[in-house]
C-alpha cells in the first residue's frame, strides 16, 4: 500500500479501513477523527500499543485484520466490476452522512452511473417487513412509484419484502432508486434479488460500506439501517412488527432530525404493529406519495385537499338547505312549521319550497308538504352512520 496523507494515500487508508472497522463503529470514526487516516492506518500496521476505547483482545483481532488487507486490490476488484469508493471529501460524497458524527461510513463503495450526492438530495427513504402481507407490498410499491414519478428517489435496503416492492415501483415508474446494501456490492445479498439488484446498479445506484466480495451479517443489517435514515430526507415506515429492523431506520431518522413517516395498516395486523406504535410516540401518518413529498419537499409541494363527494344538497343556498333539514322524515308538514323549523318566515319557507319541488326534493299535498322518497334516501346516505 502506498502510504502518505496526500489525497491517494488517505483514499488508500480508508479503503484499508472499511476491510479493518465495521460500519458504524464510533472508536473507529473517532481515531480517524483524532489522528486522522494515515496515524490510525499507521499504528494498525505497525502493531504498536492499543489505540485508545478498544481492549487488547480487540486490538490484537483489528491488527490482524489490517495485516490481511490489500486495499490496492480492493480497489482493483472494484474497478473491475464498475465499482468506485467514495469517501468524505470527495465530489460526490453525500453531506448530510456527516450527521452521524463518529458512526459515519469511512466511505461508501458505489455501483451505477448517478451522483450519489446529487440523487441524495432529493432521496425519501422506504423500508419495512421482510415478510409482508399484499396490502404492505402494494402500499411500498404503489408509494414508490408515487415519488418516482414525482422526481424523488427512493432509497431502501434491497431486501425482500418492503425493500424489495419499493425499489421495484420506482423502477416500473421510470424512476431512480437506490439499494443501500449490509455485504460488499459486487456480490449482492439477498441472492433471490441478484436481478433485481443487477437492474437498480443499471438504472440507479446500490451502495455499501463494505469492501468487494465482504458477506453480511446480522449486525451489519443493523448498522446499515443508520446509513438509509441519515441518506435521505424521511423514511417511510410502511408495515413492520415491533421487533422489526426497519424501525431501527426510523429510530435513527427521528435522532438526526429527519421525518418520520408511517403507513398504517390493520389495527388486528401484527406487522403494522410496530408502525401503530411509531404513530402513536409522533411519527407522521401518510396514505400516498403526495403525502409524503408534503412533508419532506420544499414550500408549496402540498398534497390535494381531501374530502368527501359533493352531494346535491351540498350545492343549494344555505337558506334552503335549511328550508329541506326542517322537513320530517316520515310525514307532511305545514308551511308554518317548516318556517318554525327553519327559523325564517313563512312566505320565504314558501318560496324555497317551490324551488326544491322543481329539484325533485319535495312533493306538495294540498296545503302542506312532505319530502320525496328520492330526498329521504339522498339524506340517509349524506349523514351516513355516524
Amino acid at each position: 500500500m502506498t502510504g502518505g496523507a496526500g489525497p491517494a494515500g488517505e483514499l488508500l487508508g480508508r479503503v484499508l479501513l472499511t476491510r479493518v472497522v465495521e460500519p458504524g463503529d464510533e472508536a473507529g470514526g473517532r481515531w480517524v477523527r483524532e489522528y486522522g487516516v494515515a496515524e490510525v492506518v499507521r499504528r494498525l500496521r505497525a502493531g504498536g500499543p492499543a489505540l485508545p476505547g478498544v481492549s487488547a483482545q480487540r486490538w490484537a483481532g483489528l491488527l490482524a485484520r489490517a495485516g490481511r488487507a490489500e486495499p490496492e486490490a480492493d480497489l482493483a476488484t472494484a474497478q473491475a466490476a464498475g465499482v468506485r469508493f467514495v469517501a468524505p471529501g470527495c465530489t460526490e460524497w453525500p453531506g448530510q452522512l456527516d450527521d452521524l458524527g463518529d458512526a459515519r461510513p469511512l466511505g461508501l463503495w458505489v455501483r451505477g452511473r448517478p451522483s450519489l450526492r446529487m440523487w441524495a438530495l432529493r432521496s425519501v427513504a422506504v423500508v419495512g417487513a421482510r415478510a409482508c402481507t399484499e396490502y404492505g407490498a402494494h402500499m411500498a410499491a404503489t408509494l414508490a412509484a408515487g415519488l418516482a414519478e414525482r422526481g424523488w428517489v427512493v432509497v431502501s435496503g434491497g431486501a425482500y419484502g418492503i425493500d424489495g416492492a419499493a425499489h421495484r415501483g420506482a423502477l416500473g415508474a421510470g424512476g431512480a432508486t437506490v439499494a443501500v446494501l449490509a455485504c460488499g456490492v459486487d456480490r449482492p445479498y439477498p441472492r433471490g434479488h441478484i436481478e433485481l439488484i443487477n437492474r437498480i446498479a443499471e438504472q440507479g445506484l446500490v451502495v455499501g460500506e463494505l469492501p468487494p466480495g465482504d458477506h453480511p451479517t446480522p449486525s451489519r443489517f443493523i448498522l446499515r439501517n443508520r446509513v438509509i435514515a441519515a441518506l435521505t430526507r424521511g423514511s417511510v415506515v410502511v408495515e413492520a412488527a415491533h421487533r422489526s429492523g426497519s424501525l431501527v431506520t426510523a429510530r435513527a431518522a427521528q435522532r438526526l432530525g429527519r421525518h418520520t413517516i408511517g403507513v398504517p395498516g390493520p389495527a388486528t395486523s401484527g406487522l403494522s404493529a410496530g408502525v401503530h406504535e411509531l404513530l402513536r410516540g409522533g411519527a407522521t401518518l401518510v396514505t400516498d406519495a403526495a403525502e409524503v413529498v408534503e412533508l419532506v419537499g420544499d414550500i408549496g409541494e402540498l398534497a390535494p385537499e381531501r374530502r368527501g363527494p359533493v352531494l346535491p344538497r351540498d350545492l343549494l343556498a344555505a337558506g334552503t338547505r335549511r328550508v329541506l333539514a326542517a322537513l320530517p322524515g316520515g310525514r307532511t308538514a305545514s308551511p308554518s312549521e317548516i318556517a318554525c323549523g327553519a327559523q325564517t318566515t313563512r312566505d320565504d319557507a314558501i318560496a324555497r319550497l317551490y324551488e326544491l319541488r322543481a329539484l325533485g326534493y319535495v312533493e306538495r299535498h294540498g296545503d302542506d308538504w312532505k319530502l320525496t322518497r328520492q330526498a329521504v334516501l339522498s339524506a340517509r346516505g349524506g349523514r351516513g352512520t355516524g
